[in-house]
């Protein structure tokens, strides 16, 4: 039986000024992350905006936020080329990441045959100490298809896979294969779908909401893992309130923005905004302020 891996926080990655790496707000983020309940951290998702680091600053990172973090670290392992994503995996691995995110190679669009071959390779090359988790977000890379994913899976080379595509069909299909014959992890990694897919039997959730309202999130992940419909329908509309705005700005503006308003500093946004989006992300800025006691307020009551 799979054990629950409860909900992880997809983090964003703190920049300075200068548009380094931030470690100093790195580790308050983690700090408060740890606070709040989450079971995990994932560094390098889509929402750490991974292909815009280099492997030496993923490296140094994710070395020193094993040290600090009180929860497992899963490192996502993404990049152009599978010598790249080999190397982020030793260094993850050096670091003491509990796990390895591996979405396909980025940038270009690949076959399903050259994705099997991608993935087979790493497998063989990476050795048998990874943990890794095949990861599936066709909004930011190739998409995996189910029947890919069940031929990867059924070699026993995977830990599990992380199913960020929103499409409940192609979940049914892995949640039915994950209790049926090889067991596997299976978590859900898209935010709108994420009450849906812990309904249908996922094993946890890698959430890039949660790096800012970690609370409201688990707190629904509670809900539904307790049977507790009519508690779980009214926080997910308020998650989906949340999403809803979200989704108005470039990933992952508007999850920057947010985490900056929890009192962590963030850097500057890495995407310039017209100015009709500077003025939406001011609504939206006046909106979280009085949207987020709220939010909390039913959170608890609930």
């Amino acid at each position: 039986m799979n054990q629950d891996r409860g909900v992880n926080a997809a983090a964003i990655t703190p920049r300075g000024k200068q548009g380094d790496v931030d470690l100093g707000a790195a580790f308050e983020l983690i700090d408060y992350l740890c606070a709040s309940g989450i079971r995990g951290i994932v560094f390098f998702s889509p929402a750490g905006e991974y292909p815009s680091l280099s492997i030496e600053e993923r490296g140094r990172l994710l070395y020193l936020a094993c040290k600090r973090s009180r929860v497992p670290l899963l490192a996502g392992i993404g990049s152009a080329s599978l010598d790249a994503s080999l190397a982020l995996a030793r260094d993850a691995r050096d670091a003491g990441a509990a796990g390895l995110l591996l979405p396909p190679p980025y940038f270009f669009r690949y076959q399903q045959d050259d994705l099997v071959e991608f993935y087979l390779q790493f497998a063989a090359r990476a050795g048998k100490g990874a943990v890794t988790y095949i990861s599936n977000a066709p909004a930011f890379s190739s998409e995996i298809h189910v029947e890919t994913a069940l031929q990867l899976l059924a070699t026993g080379s995977f830990a599990g896979m992380e199913e960020a595509s929103g499409n409940l069909e192609s979940f049914s299909r892995l949640q039915a294969a994950s209790a049926d014959g090889r067991p596997f992890t299976l978590l859900s990694g898209m935010d709108s779908a994420l009450a849906r897919s812990r309904c249908a039997g996922a094993h946890g959730a890698i959430s890039p909401a949660a790096c800012a309202i970690p609370e409201l999130v688990i707190a629904l992940d509670s809900a539904i893992r307790s049977g507790d419909a009519r508690r779980a329908t009214r926080l997910d509309v308020l998650f989906q309130e949340f999403l809803d705005w979200l989704w108005q700005f470039p990933p992952p503006v508007g999850l920057k923005v947010a985490t900056s308003l929890r009192g962590l500093k963030t850097g500057p946004l890495s995407m310039p905004l017209t100015a009709e989006k500077q003025e939406q992300l001011a609504r939206f800025r006046e909106w979280f302020q009085a949207w987020l006691p709220t939010a909390t307020k039913l959170n608890a009551d609930a």
